[in-house]
């Protein structure tokens, strides 16, 4: 097929995509479905719940663990609603940072820069969050089948393992990882009506309503419990990231115009009915708060199954929670790699070269890949000597990504009735979500890099501060040395002729 014929055989997806300026060199096979399927797999319920649940324990308890949800999904809500408006104008796996350059009137370039760095950060954080966690689960496990020790250096070991399952899928079985992100969806419903139907009908024992929803428990030091509470809300907020993944897929979906914005707000909403009833469940089969707290397995859900339903019971039970984490870690290496991607194919990243190419035969970016799956590892090593690390971890994926999320949200509202719309939209209510959701995002960057226990010591120092600072100073000393020199924003590939001339080559 020549070039003419080719470019008049385009798809809508694909001529958007050239006007975005972008040759189609990723494979697009994924339907709307599978968009969704991302982005819930990357929220998982069954990662972000459970992983941090005993944080939620020590952090203001069953209080703050059940009403905290509900108030959370919904000012996220807000967040993802803001961004599917603007997802359906620019369906490009640059995502947020192309968004932020595309809809900043005027220095569009430096609005894209942080973005993009504020993203990237955010992107191996929760990759580093999601394999950590489950790293701990299947640590948990091993501790009660075979008395594998919970020491930090056997923690990082299954970390490292799972980070490299996960790059290896992502390189080798592209085919295998799309099949398995639509299958994630129905393990994370069914396995959230397996466990909840299970600790509601084995125990013989449950806890009270009063004690569900109104208890509280503080173990971090701190004696305001109104401070206390508030650190809470890191379990719900932190399981609410990752749906930007819809965004990042979209080079990849059929549709993208409409299947982006509906990946992002209907993972939201399934999500948070999903996790309202687990969480609720869980925290009803609790037998004995202290010693779960403070279980051996270094997982209080594990002790919490076992406890409830029997030491077999438990197992299986932990098992579904670690094969939804595997889907979860699998998905976030996923998005993370396409966000790498785009960022590099625009020369954002040092070492742009490397990090953009395009495997031929895939057609995934296999560099982009690996990067993601080793700037998680770094991340999660301080582990070995601070057991504090992974809630710093958490609180910095939470940041990184939220910050990213509401500055082109921002950018938008600055444009008003000029805002080109694409065919999803939120009509006249976009000022009004678009302010509650820069609200919401404002405050929890304050919260998230507060103090999350008492007395503050080189230990317990939450720093998510530091990592965020290192990322606002190395992009900022980066800009203003070289980067403002070269850094246009997104770039564009080429005329169109050149567009499908780089898809005639792919496809050879």
């Amino acid at each position: 097929m020549s070039v003419n014929e080719q470019a008049a055989a385009l798809s809508q997806d694909e001529k958007r995509l050239h006007e975005l300026g972008y040759a189609q060199e990723l494979r697009r096979r994924m339907s709307g479905f599978s968009n969704f399927a991302v982005s819930f797999t990357i929220i998982s319920i069954l990662s972000g719940c459970l992983t941090l649940y005993g944080y939620g324990m020590a952090t203001g308890g069953p209080a703050i663990i059940v009403w905290g949800w509900p108030i959370v999904g919904i000012m996220t809500l807000f967040v993802g609603l803001a961004m599917a408006e603007v997802c359906s104008s620019f369906p490009t796996a640059g995502g947020l940072y192309y968004w932020a350059a595309k809809l900043s009137p005027d220095n569009g370039p430096v609005w894209s820069w942080f973005t993009g760095w504020f993203n990237f950060l955010g992107q191996v954080a929760i990759t580093a969050g999601i394999d950590f966690g489950c790293a701990f689960f299947i640590n948990a496990f091993l501790n009660l089948q075979w008395g594998v020790p919970t020491y930090h250096w056997v923690t990082i070991l299954i970390f490292a393992g799972v980070l490299l399952l996960h790059g290896l899928l992502n390189q080798f079985g592209i085919r295998l990882v799309a099949l398995l992100n639509n299958v994630s969806v129905w393990w994370h419903i069914l396995g959230v009506l397996l466990i909840v139907a299970v600790l509601a009908i084995v125990p013989s024992h449950h806890q009270s309503a009063s004690f569900v929803f109104t208890s509280t428990f503080n173990t971090t030091g701190w004696h305001s419990i109104f401070y206390v509470l508030l650190l809470g809300l890191l379990l719900a907020q932190y399981t609410f990231t990752g749906y930007d993944a819809s965004a990042h897929m979209t080079e990849e979906t059929h549709d993208a115009a409409r299947s982006g914005p509906r990946g992002i707000v209907m993972s939201i909403v399934v999500s948070l009915i999903a996790g309202w009833i687990l969480l609720i469940g869980i925290t009803f089969a609790i037998q004995h708060y202290s010693a779960e707290l403070s279980s051996a397995t270094g997982v209080p859900p594990a002790q919490i199954f076992i406890d409830a339903v029997g030491a077999t019971g438990g197992k299986l039970l932990l098992l579904v929670a670690i094969g939804a984490q595997l889907f979860c870690g699998m998905s976030s290496v996923t998005a993370n790699s396409r966000m790498i991607y785009a960022f590099s194919r625009d020369g954002a990243l040092p070492g742009s070269a490397i990090w953009h190419k395009v495997n031929h035969r895939t057609r995934t970016p296999t560099n982009a890949i690996w990067l993601a799956a080793a700037g998680a590892l770094i991340l999660g090593l301080p582990y070995l000597w601070n057991s504090y690390a992974y809630a710093a971890v958490t609180s910095i994926a939470t940041i990184g990504l939220y910050i990213a999320y509401v500055i082109p949200t921002y950018l938008r509202l600055r444009q008003g009735a000029s805002f080109r719309r694409g065919p999803w939209h939120l009509g006249r209510w976009s000022a009004t979500v678009g302010i509650i959701a820069i609200t919401w995002v404002v405050f929890i960057t304050i919260l998230f890099v507060l103090p999350t226990a008492s007395p503050i010591t080189m230990k317990t120092f939450n720093y998510a501060i530091v990592a965020l600072a290192a990322v606002i100073g190395y992009a900022g000393i980066y800009w203003l040395v070289s980067a403002r020199k070269w850094f246009t924003g997104p770039r564009v590939q080429g005329t169109p002729e050149e567009l499908a001339a780089i898809e005639q080559e792919l496809s050879t």
